[in-house]
């Protein structure tokens, strides 16, 4: 049975014994514990998720309210978050061993707060800078760090048989909070949501107004309740503190780096499109009222990560992986084909729409198989590399860098939320179409799909999976 040691009203429990793989104190202890813990991660989650991706409705509004920054100045700010957070979830990858998941939850959520207020005073301010836009943009990356943290402090709770499901759960309904951004954001900044409290409204040329400053303000009160409920109501495991020196092992683990290639492919493609689908829009179809439709990308692909774990835990991880590549392959094929172009100067947006909502659905099958995949690798893995450790050795070695290339593949892959804005931009200015950036799309596609099916799908393959 776990101990549970309260140390204090402020420190939370500390679970000193702590064996989910053994099916009793699983049944007995475990599930509820873990059951818990994964409930409070998820909107804490969603939220980061929420704020790391606000830039993304935001720099849609801003020339109606007087702030004319050009295309590539606005790609600029809807990429920079995605640059910030990935990097940001380099070292948020080995936080939760180091101070505890309870702990680094809260706090990091607590910190998104910064530009949470800090954009809803600066988009008030007609002399705010191009530069404070800029280093806001950068403070939202603090939502992107912390995917790394909590998908590394959820692995530990569950044992092999649901991991999968419950790494699908926390990420697919924390990948939600874009598609609830988006959804939400241009609700609450055509109201005075806050009264007086919340500034005055900003004029519009057709005499209309708006609430720019709820795009940040509106998350205060969620992110006050959400770090407030994780500080006392999530748990620390002893058994999963280490030092980083003890976590860099996987630095030479061959397959460590593998994996941040596939799931660059899957959640960096999520997380970019999500970032650019807006812009993208209004770029390619401007007589779309395109944040209308913006928000359903996120959610499918949110939606489809939650909701296909268990396939992954049935079939394998890396024959679902597969399969999802050569499916985006033929999706951005058919992106392709309803862009406008010379031969059809309007484009077919039904066509485009389409064909992204399946990328996105395929993103979200491909994020929840490739986390699959990382704990079954390590699993055969780590007796190979270390055969002189005994089996419960074996298995906290395992779960520990498990754990630390979940973290690190999800740093790696989120860079995807800076360079397909950036590509989007890039084509763009070059060509006049952003064809270019979906044609590297696909081809790198292609190149995840022959690295899976050499490594963990075909029949010989060095680790099945």
């Amino acid at each position: 049975m776990a101990i549970l040691t309260h140390q204090s009203t402020n420190s939370g429990y500390m679970l000193t014994d702590w064996r989910p793989e053994d099916p009793s104190f699983w049944e007995n202890e475990g599930k509820r514990i873990s059951t818990r813990n994964l409930w409070i991660s998820i909107p804490n989650l969603l939220l980061a998720f929420s704020v790391w991706m606000v830039w993304s409705v935001v720099v849609a509004k801003m020339p109606a309210i007087g702030f004319d920054f050009t295309v590539g100045q606005r790609f600029w700010l809807a990429a920079l978050p995605g640059l910030s957070g990935a990097t940001l979830r380099i070292f948020y990858s080995f936080m939760v061993p180091i101070f505890g998941g309870r702990r680094w939850t809260a706090l990091s959520t607590a910190s998104l707060l910064l530009p949470a207020i800090g954009i809803g005073f600066a988009v008030q301010n007609p002399e705010s800078s191009y530069m404070t836009f800029l280093i806001l943009a950068l403070m939202c990356g603090f939502g992107g760090g912390n995917f790394a943290s909590s998908m590394a402090n959820i692995a530990f709770f569950y044992p092999k048989k649901t991991k999968g499901n419950a790494l699908a759960l926390n990420a697919g309904l924390g990948n939600l909070g874009v598609s609830v951004m988006q959804f939400l954001v241009p609700l609450v900044i055509t109201m005075s949501v806050f009264g007086a409290i919340g500034g005055e409204p900003q004029q519009l040329s057709d005499g209309g107004q708006l609430f720019i400053q709820n795009a940040g303000f509106i998350w205060v009160p969620f992110l006050l309740v959400s770090a407030i409920a994780a500080w006392f109501g999530m748990n620390d495991i002893a058994d999963a503190q280490s030092s980083f020196s003890e976590q860099s092992i996987i630095f030479s683990r061959k397959h460590n780096w593998i994996m941040c290639i596939l799931y660059t492919g899957t959640f960096g493609s999520f997380i970019g499109y999500a970032a650019g689908f807006p812009l993208l829009m209004r770029t390619q179809f401007p007589e779309v009222d395109v944040l209308r439709y913006a928000f359903l990308g996120p959610l499918v692909g949110a939606l489809s990560r939650a909701a296909t774990g268990w396939i992954s835990d049935k079939f394998g991880g890396g024959r679902v992986t597969f399969w999802t590549f050569l499916a985006m392959i033929v999706a951005v094929f058919g992106v392709l084909q309803f862009l406008p172009s010379e031969a059809s100067p309007a484009g077919n947006f039904w066509g485009f729409f389409a064909c992204f909502m399946a990328l996105f659905f395929l993103t979200g099958v491909g994020n929840a198989s490739t986390f699959q995949m990382i704990p079954s690798i390590m699993r055969q893995e780590v007796p190979r590399l270390m055969p002189k450790l005994d089996e419960a050795a074996t298995l906290k070695q395992s779960e520990r860098e498990s754990a630390a290339i979940i973290a690190f593949t999800s740093a790696i892959a989120a860079y995807g939320a800076f360079f397909i804005p950036k590509l989007y931009g890039t084509s763009i200015a070059m060509t006049g179409a952003p064809n270019g950036a979906l044609w590297a799309f696909l081809c790198f596609y292609a190149v995840c799909a022959v690295i899976c099916w050499i490594f963990y799908s075909r029949k010989s393959a060095p680790v099945p999976c």
